[in-house]
């Protein structure tokens, strides 16, 4: 299964300012579109609780699966074994070994993983990333959230740098 991190950063390697801040609030328009149209070719997205909520409602034409630790948002959701209906959210409390482990059962070939940087880590930390596509935005923030982080050194290749607009450039990483 191909396992994609998708991710906007600033210049400083922060994807924001705060855990709260949606990404709308810098990205440009053109970083807006990559993620569109590339969450909707690989159709499955997995996301923190956090993330979802900058967000606020499934996205359509993608499955969107939230990872949460809130055992009190379980019973409002689908189990992983049944594919939703469109515009519906899955909430999973598993380790992401196992959600990809399902997914694949439920046959998923691929998922995007776009965010935060707890969900980075820890499919990171699993060794299940595939690719990294990051978005640098021409911005400095100067602390703020990590992309991702308790992980030993991990050895990419660049495949592609494509350049945005004027200011943001998207680089194209295999693991």
């Amino acid at each position: 299964m191909n396992i994609i991190v998708i991710a906007a950063m600033s210049a400083d390697g922060k994807i924001a300012e705060g855990p709260h801040q949606n990404s709308l609030d810098w990205t440009s328009k053109e970083d807006t579109r990559f993620f569109i149209d590339k969450t909707k070719e690989v159709g499955t997205l997995v996301m923190g609780q956090t993330t979802f909520e900058t967000i606020g409602k499934a996205l359509p034409g993608r499955r969107t699966v939230v990872l949460s630790k809130d055992v009190e948002l379980q019973p409002r959701f689908a189990p992983m074994d049944q594919v939703p209906a469109e515009g519906s959210v899955e909430y999973a409390m598993m380790p992401v070994e196992e959600l990809v482990e399902g997914l694949k059962r439920d046959g998923v070939e691929g998922l995007v993983v776009a965010g935060g940087s707890s969900v980075y880590s820890q499919f990171l930390q699993a060794g299940l990333v595939t690719d990294l596509y990051l978005t640098i935005e021409p911005i400095l923030f100067g602390g703020g959230v990590p992309l991702a982080s308790g992980f030993d050194r991990i050895e990419m290749s660049l495949v592609d740098t494509t350049k945005l607009n004027d200011q943001a450039v998207l680089l194209h990483y295999q693991v």
